[in-house]
Parts: C-alpha cells; sequence; structure tokens
C-alpha cells in the first residue's frame, strides 16, 4: 500500500508540472498578455516595454518558466487585477475557498443522501412506478442546465415565495455581527454559539446546493441503480442465500458493499464537475466563491487570479482521485493484495 501511496503522489507531481507548463505557455499567448491586463489599455508603448521588462517577459522564455516556477512554490502569483485590485492573488484565493467548500459539501450531501438510497430502492424494484419515476428525474436531473435551474430555483423559492434568500452567503441584518473564525459561515456560527448566524448560512446554502448537486444526483443515481442490478445477481450472492444467510445481512455485506466500488469512483470524479458548475451557480447567486471569482477572472483578464484557480483545481482533482484509489482497499479487501 505504501509504494502504491508514493507512486501515485509521483504521479501527482508530474500532472502538476505538466499542467503549470501549459498554463504558463497559455497565459502568455492569450490576446493582451499579462502586461497588457497590468498596465491598461491606455498604456503607451513605452510604459507597455516597462512592464514587459518589469515583468521578465523580455527574458528567454525558459528563464522565465523556471522564475515562474519559483514563485508558484513560494506562493507568490503576483496581485489581483480586477478580482480584488491591489491584492495578493493567493490571498483572493484563500480568502474565497472556504464558500466553494461550503457550497461542494453541501451539493454532494444533496447528491449522495438522495443518489444511493433512491439508486439502491429503484435496482430493488426494477421495472416497478418508483424504478421508472428515478429514471426519469435523473434524465431530467443531467438533461436541465445548470444556470437555467439555479434562475428557476431562484425566482421560485426566492422571488415568489420568498421561502429562502436569493443571493449570498450571509443576510446584513443580523441582531449581530457574526463572528468569523475559521470562514466557513455554518461552522463559525455552531462554534460561537450564534445560532441564527449559522442557521442564515445554512439558508443561504440550500438554493446553490441543490442547484449545483442535481447533476451528480443524477449521475450517483444511475450508477448506484446499475452496479446493484449487476451484483445482486452474481453468483456469491445466490451463494450466500444458499447458504441461509438472513436478508439485512446479504444486502449489506454483499450487495451494498460490492455496489459501492463504482458509486465510489464516480462520487469523487464529480468533486472535478462540482468545482466546473460552481462557475454558474456562484454566478447566478451572487455566491462569493472561487467559481465567481473564476468568471470574473476570465471577464477582466485576472491573470494572477486565474493561475491559482487553475493549479488548485489540478490539484484537488488529482487529489480526489488518489483518496478515492486508497478508499477501495476499506471498500474490496482484495484490492490490497494486488
Amino acid at each position: 500500500m505504501l509504494r502504491y501511496i508514493v507512486r501515485r503522489l509521483i504521479q501527482l507531481v508530474v500532472v502538476m508540472f505538466v499542467l503549470s507548463l501549459l498554463l504558463f505557455l497559455w497565459l502568455r499567448s492569450l490576446p493582451g498578455g499579462p502586461d497588457s491586463a497590468i498596465c491598461g489599455e491606455r498604456c503607451t508603448p513605452d510604459q507597455r516595454v516597462a512592464m514587459r521588462h518589469a515583468l521578465g517577459m523580455d527574458q528567454p522564455i525558459w528563464v522565465q518558466y523556471f522564475k515562474y516556477m519559483g514563485r508558484v512554490f513560494t506562493g507568490n502569483f503576483g496581485y489581483s487585477s480586477g478580482v480584488e485590485p491591489g491584492t495578493p492573488a493567493i490571498e483572493v484565493f484563500l480568502h474565497r475557498l472556504p464558500a466553494t467548500i461550503e457550497l461542494t459539501i453541501g451539493a454532494l450531501i444533496f447528491a449522495i443522501v438522495l443518489g444511493i438510497p433512491l439508486g439502491y430502492f429503484a435496482a430493488r424494484r426494477k421495472g416497478g412506478i418508483f424504478d421508472n419515476l428515478g429514471i426519469i428525474s435523473s434524465l431530467v436531473g443531467i438533461a436541465i442546465p445548470v444556470f437555467f435551474l439555479a434562475y428557476l430555483l431562484k425566482f421560485v423559492f426566492a422571488v415568489k415565495l420568498g421561502w429562502l434568500p436569493d443571493s449570498g452567503r450571509q443576510s446584513t441584518d443580523l441582531a449581530q455581527p457574526a463572528t468569523r473564525v475559521t470562514g466557513f459561515f455554518v461552522l463559525d456560527g455552531l462554534i460561537t454559539r450564534e445560532w441564527d448566524a449559522s442557521w442564515d448560512a445554512f439558508r443561504h446554502l440550500i438554493l446553490p446546493s441543490i442547484a449545483l448537486g442535481t447533476i451528480p444526483f443524477a449521475v450517483i443515481f444511475r450508477i448506484t441503480r446499475s452496479s446493484v442490478i449487476d451484483v445482486q445477481n452474481e453468483d456469491y450472492v445466490r451463494t450466500a442465500e444458499a447458504k441461509g444467510l438472513t436478508t439485512q445481512v446479504i444486502r449489506r455485506r454483499h450487495i451494498l458493499r460490492n455496489a459501492m466500488l463504482p458509486v465510489v469512483t464516480v462520487t469523487g470524479l464529480q468533486v472535478g464537475a462540482l468545482l466546473a458548475g460552481a462557475v454558474l451557480t456562484e454566478t447566478v447567486f451572487a455566491y462569493p466563491g472561487l467559481g465567481q471569482a473564476t468568471a470574473i477572472a476570465f471577464q477582466l483578464r485576472d491573470f494572477a487570479v486565474l493561475q491559482v484557480l487553475v493549479l488548485a483545481s489540478a490539484a484537488t482533482y488529482t487529489l480526489v482521485n488518489l483518496v478515492v484509489d486508497l478508499s477501495y482497499a476499506l471498500i474490496d479487501p482484495r484490492i490490497r493484495t494486488r
């Protein structure tokens, strides 16, 4: 197991190196480039030359890359020029990271809590009304665009009914200002026992989490259903039934445990999809996370913030895949001997 972890960590380093090279070349091939984004449209030719010299863009490309990597390893990505002008890009990332993590956790909880049980019961009643309704719901969940569903939820439950907030992470009209401890607003309210602040932050999470978690829910539901149908027809399940094991033991040990392998895989991969979908969701709900920062950074050509966001997203996606692979050994003991 240790050799496997080391091998995967080496692969992570290689992936990040290749991605950093591609990101470096991509940013310098964009129209205008970093010098134009910082200098502005009214920058004179002399000012542009001075800016390129200050950024080291007049040096050989390989020298620029190694200096760029040196700044990456020290966390010096430069200063934001659009998302939060004048703020170090790494601080913009760290300031907005808790919001996106909180939203991603909410979306995953929504997808997993509904997707796995409903997928299991649909498989147990294959061909029935519940199964057909589940399949139709999952197809609708995959087909409907995230931004359209977000606007629909916002219009119905926030604008028309007024049940939930329509934007932001927390209301500004609380009885007293919320105390910030970790940056996770729901958790901060629980830690400081400011129950109204925690509840208010949770209410702000509901609609964005549903909008963002709909596609992962549909995928997890379909994979769980298919996996349970395949597993319950295996020979070892019939052998367990022939031995006289109880139905609960067969379902828990032989069906669910073996059916979870593909579910764990697809759940891990959905984390990357959630990060991508957060751009649209956070934009619709004016949710101040990494998704909204990505949209603003692209619009305003904030290359410093884009570097941090792209590298962080890739690292997160790769680490999640590593955790998913390691979790196989906990679910299926046969993998530990490979």
